[in-house]
């Protein structure tokens, strides 16, 4: 609970208020049954109308008290349940922003929706019922234990005998109920997971006609969700019954006993009218009980999983770095027999004892096959993963001895996945500058020939661009990619794969600007074609996780063997496509 005091903490006047209300409501549930009896024995056994208003109107005015504290209640338990939840899923989605890329592949993205919504919204659900029976369940079945046994001890005893049995029932039922509802909430992870996916690459099903594929694919997955929900719910269902069939046998054995009491003259009519509503409210006040540990079993389920997210350890921080105050002011790159693998329980090198150094302004060209390293190398330049073995220096300083922050702001990359979100245009290249003007926007689009396109549009730069860029070409996005990491004004600019859309009189003319708007910055360049790094002044060709030639285009053609077949076949390709 100490780690939760955080979220309570601020609205401690509402998780107070909230049950401390709702002791009016018991107070009256409590007290009219009492005073039903005492009309029932006294004014109506004796006639006496003056007696039934006055007692009645003690009656309305309690249950005026009553509405109000309920309504009272009501309120500051939302209030408090919605503000907990919400400052709860602030810190679950600040956690998720904090998490290094090693990190979010120990989660999918599915489960972490499911996480930051379904999650925390089960935890809110079982707080507000919480707060509004904290107090009410506990105080009807006291309450309603004492003005019983003051009534009549004996028919108390019939209560001696349920209690305990609809107590262990409970307890058998929240014992099975946890786990079922913990794979529940496993199954929802997959069904979300399987519906981002689909919704997402919805393009590439249509293009290869799989939506048959998808849509049995969700089935099954819908299915399963559907078993593992109706398993979880079959506890809920067989709560009620239970409850319900407890309930009606207690009430026929007072209802038998206590007529036998009041034809034997012992006990009054009022009393056992009292008595009957007393046993409805303990045996309701348990109902309430097992539901809210219900919920709460499920509502753990959930806790457990936020938990998780919020006990993650961060494998990239900057809490050891020694030179948190450094900035890139260079370019400088240096990685120093650098070593590197995703599945650390293993010997497989993704990277394999790389040497080379980049000088500031220098235009690096990478490649290499499919699975060489590439994206990996460049990777650890502003620490999106850490170096196993070796360094990666960016002017003189390990990149762990930067702060992080610090040293991505050095950084700008193209991603080989080339992502825009929704908003304008002029919104998404704001990213590389929030405070960028527009003549600023539209110089970096010049740059990345992205301002022809765009002006092109009725709306220009204030066109919206919907999730994910929907209403671009692949080209355009990737064009749009560049200007926003253009606008970064870094000191290091990487590009991976970042031109493949685009043709290649357009590459030319992007690569044609870095050499004069960047020509103080340090480019890396991936590619797949040989013709995109031709002009850098160092190519690094990778094969297998390591350096296999290094040099510039016509070093490599004369000493590179791996160069040479890369060139070659390509100018085989072409040939071929112009014939």
């Amino acid at each position: 609970m100490k780690r939760y005091w955080k979220y309570i903490k601020p609205y401690w006047g509402s998780f107070l208020l909230a049950p401390l209300l709702m002791l009016t409501e018991v107070f009256g549930e409590i007290m009219l049954p009492k005073l039903m009896s005492l009309i029932i024995n006294n004014g109506v056994a004796n006639r006496d109308t003056s007696y039934i208003i006055a007692v009645g109107g003690v009656m309305v005015v309690t249950a005026f008290v009553m509405a109000a504290g309920g309504i009272g209640a009501a309120y500051f338990s939302s209030k408090a349940s919605i503000c907990f939840s919400s400052d709860l899923r602030k810190d679950v989605f600040d956690k998720v922003q904090q998490f290094s890329f090693k990190n979010i592949d120990d989660f999918s993205s599915g489960s972490l929706v499911t996480r930051l919504t379904n999650d925390v919204q089960q935890i809110q659900n079982v707080l507000m019922m919480s707060l509004r029976m904290m107090f009410r369940a506990p105080g009807m079945l006291i309450g309603g234990l004492i003005m019983a046994y003051l009534m009549n001890p004996r028919l108390v005893t019939i209560l001696l005998v349920v209690i305990p049995l609809l107590l262990i029932a409970i307890a058998i039922i929240l014992k099975t109920a946890f786990p079922r509802f913990e794979v529940m909430q496993k199954k929802i992870d997959r069904l979300n997971s399987g519906v981002q996916e689909a919704l997402t690459n919805v393009r590439v099903i249509k293009s290869f006609v799989r939506e048959d594929y998808e849509e049995v694919k969700f089935r099954r997955t819908n299915e399963d969700l559907k078993e593992g929900s109706l398993r979880a719910m079959k506890i809920v269902i067989a709560t009620m019954p239970v409850m319900m069939l407890a309930m009606n046998v207690t009430t026929l054995a007072v209802v038998w006993y206590g007529g036998n009491l009041i034809i034997g003259g012992s006990m009054p009519v009022g009393d056992l009218t009292a008595f009957t509503t007393y046993i409805v409210q303990i045996l309701m006040s348990l109902m309430m009980v097992s539901m809210v540990f219900l919920q709460a079993s499920r509502a753990m389920a959930s806790l457990k999983r936020v938990r998780e997210v919020l006990d993650t350890e961060i494998d990239l921080t900057d809490e050891h770095a020694a030179r948190k105050d450094a900035v890139v002011t260079e370019g400088r790159i240096e990685f120093r027999d650098v070593c590197f693998q995703y599945a650390k329980d293993t010997d497989e090198m993704v990277l394999d004892h790389i040497n080379f150094t980049a000088n500031p302004g220098e235009t690096i060209g990478i490649i290499g096959s499919t699975g060489s390293g590439k994206t990996s190398l460049v990777q650890l330049i502003p620490r999106l993963y850490d170096a196993d073995r070796g360094q990666v220096l960016v002017d003189g300083i390990d990149v762990r001895d930067y702060s992080i922050r610090n040293l991505r702001e050095g950084v700008g990359m193209v991603l080989q996945k080339n992502v825009l979100f929704s908003g304008t245009i002029a919104e998404n290249l704001q990213w590389g500058s929030d405070d960028a003007t527009m003549e600023e926007i539209r110089a970096v689009a010049e740059s990345a020939q992205a301002d022809g396109f765009v002006t092109s549009f009725k709306d220009g730069y204030e066109m919206d661009l919907g999730q994910g860029g929907v209403n671009v070409s692949g080209g355009q996005k990737q064009r749009l990619c560049i200007a926003r990491a253009l606008l970064k004004k870094p000191k290091i600019l990487i590009l991976d794969d970042s031109t493949s859309a685009v043709d290649t009189a357009t590459e030319a003319k992007i690569r044609e600007c870095f050499q004069t708007t960047l020509k103080d910055t340090t480019k890396f360049i991936i590619a797949q074609r040989i013709g995109s790094v031709e002009s850098a002044d160092k190519i690094i060709v990778l094969d297998d996780g390591k350096i296999v030639g290094m040099g510039t285009h016509e070093e490599l053609i004369k000493s590179c063997e791996a160069y040479q077949e890369i060139y070659y076949s390509q100018r085989d390709r072409e040939k071929e496509a112009s014939a």
